[in-house]
This record gives structure tokens, sequence and C-alpha cells, in this order.
């Protein structure tokens, strides 16, 4: 074997090394800001009785306080912000449009929607109800983005910001309507971490955990995909299978997180785009750091939303599409003369 056999298996695995050791510097990174989020609040705990309470758990007020309420909500931002990161980054793969998100192209809307008729025809009273219709309510909100926009990235834009329109009008409408309807919705309809802790949450976070699962087994197909049809078929990998399975990746993960959360803009957006450049065009590094990306993304924002009112809480939504208004801004413009 001569040494030009050699290279290319040493320049990948020179690239895999930094790669590796950014995820385990993200990951650390997670661990720490998990931490931290967990000791803010309105009666702050060190860093240190945290762990402790994790770890060590005397049964203190400092102790109950991060068993019961902080560590179960930090875990519910971590679900929830790696669930919208990877759903946005699937979906800019598979439409190869960098603006793509699950909010912008109105899959968040169609769960909303789907939530706001199930509440009204008295069937999304339960976690397993309200996690039912607002996967129904992503899949045809995806599907008919899809099927109108498919022409081009600008099409597919515009069709999913005048679905998300359209469906938040009527919903709102339905609202009005119907009181009871609006009573049961009014605290879902801010996207928002605060008091979510404490509903019942082994069905929306089994179902994110195997849908991540599920995008990292599909990653090196839609590695494939990402290069062109042709090429994909050169490659052996079903281009239908693969954007079917994709699109069921997408609407589980981002109306799960709907359903527990609420509609939480931007973070599909903006954690794909701050990841792509070490991920250096493959798809599987790139799950792997918008796991660990949109978490700590969420898990900042919501240590914000505690603090940026002395009063009480600002809705970590407000929060993400703060962040996320100039990102879309600067994504138009960078893309925007290319891509659209």
């Amino acid at each position: 074997m001569t040494a030009a056999d050699h290279a290319p298996r040493t320049v990948g695995t020179r690239r895999a090394v930094p790669q590796a050791g950014i995820l385990v510097g993200g990951l650390v990174l997670l661990a720490a800001v998990a931490v931290l989020s967990i000791g803010v609040g309105a009666r702050p705990v060190p860093p240190a009785e945290v762990v402790r309470a994790l770890v060590d758990f005397q049964g203190t007020d400092d102790h109950i306080t991060v068993r019961d309420v902080r560590a179960p909500r930090a875990l519910l931002a971590v679900a929830v912000g790696a669930a919208l990161a990877v759903a946005g980054a699937l979906i800019q793969t598979l439409a190869r449009n960098p603006l793509a998100e699950p909010g912008i192209l109105g899959v968040t809307a169609g769960a909303g929607f789907a939530i706001t008729v199930g509440s009204a025809l008295g069937l999304a009273a339960g976690q397993a109800g309200e996690l039912g219709f607002a996967i129904i309510g992503s899949v045809l909100a995806a599907l008919l983005v899809a099927a109108v926009g498919r022409r081009s990235p600008l099409r597919l834009v515009l069709t999913g910001v005048a679905l998300t329109a359209v469906l938040s009008g009527v919903a709102l409408g339905m609202r009005l309507m119907l009181p009871d309807v609006f009573d049961a919705y009014r605290f879902w309809s801010v996207g928002s971490l605060a008091a979510r802790e404490q509903a019942p949450l082994t069905l929306p976070l089994a179902a994110i955990a195997v849908c991540l699962s599920g995008a990292l087994l599909l990653s090196r197909s839609l590695n494939a995909l990402s290069l062109g049809e042709s090429v994909a078929h050169t490659l052996g990998a079903g281009v239908n299978r693969v954007r079917a399975v994709a699109l069921v990746l997408i609407t589980v993960l981002s109306g799960a997180a709907t359903a527990v959360a609420g509609p939480i803009l931007f973070v599909g957006l903006i954690v794909p785009h701050l990841v792509r450049r070490p991920a250096a065009g493959s798809v599987p590094w790139l799950m792997l750091y918008t796991m660990v990306l949109g978490p700590i993304l969420l898990l900042i924002a919501d240590m914000g939303s505690r603090v940026l009112l002395p009063t009480g809480e600002v809705p970590v939504a407000i929060v993400t599409a703060f962040l996320g208004g100039p990102m879309l801004i600067w994504a138009v413009r960078r893309y925007g003369a290319g891509s659209l």
C-alpha cells in the first residue's frame, strides 16, 4: 500500500480530532451552564450547593428547590432546546434553505392550531392528547408548506409565513369565541419553561429522545442527500425514504417541544448557523453540535428570562425572539442574494 493510500485517512483523522474536541468542550460548557441555570432564581443557590444537592441530597430548602423545581426545569430546557435545534438543522439540510426553521415554516403554528382545535373538541385535555394533536398539526402544516413552496427557497419561506399568519388568526378567533378554549390555551400559548416542569413530561421527553437518536442514525444519509439527489442515488441513499423519515423526525421533534413548552421561535434558525463552520459540511457533526448548543442557548435564554424583570419572569420565547430577530436579518442579508 502506498503513502498516497494513507493520506485521506490521515487527513480525516486530523479533522475528526478537533471536531471531537469541540464536542467535548461543548458538553462541558453545557454542564456548567446547566448548573448556573439551576442556581439562578428568586432564591439564588451557589453552584457548589447545586452540585451537592444533585449528588448528595440533604433535604434542606435549597436542596428541595434544586431537586424538585429547578433541575426538572433545566432538563426540560435541555430537551426542548435540543429538539428545536435539531429540527431546524434537519429542515435546513432537507430543504437546502438557510432560512428554514420550524417556526418560520409554519410547523409550530400548525401544532398550536391543532391543540386549539383539540381543546375545542375536548380531546386535547391530557398529555397524550396534546402531544398527538401537536404532532398531527405539525405534519399537516409541513406537508402543505412543502407542497406549495417546493419550487424555490423563497417561496417555501413565504408560504410558511403566510400559513403561520392564517393558522394563528383562525386559532385566535376560535379562542375568542370559546372562553373555555381560551382559558385552557392561554397558559400554553406563551412559550415559557416556567411551571412546565410540574406537568407530566415522560411521554414527550421520551419522544424527543427517540427522535434525536433517529436524527443521528439518519445523518449519514442526509450527508449524501446534501450533495444533490443524483449523488445521493449514486451513493445508494433512498432519497424518498430519507425525506419521509426526516419529515417525521422534524414534525415529532417540533410538535413535542411545542406541546410541552409552547411556541418558542428562532432556536432552530440560530443554532445550525452557529455550528455550521465547525461542522465543516458534515451532517453527522452538525447534528451532534446542534444537540449540544441548542440546550445551551435555551438555558441561557431561560436564565435571562428570570433576571430581566425584578418583579417576575419574561417568557423565554420573548428572549429567543430578541436574539433570533437580528439573526434572521443577518441570514437574509448573507444568503438572500445567492440562495433566494
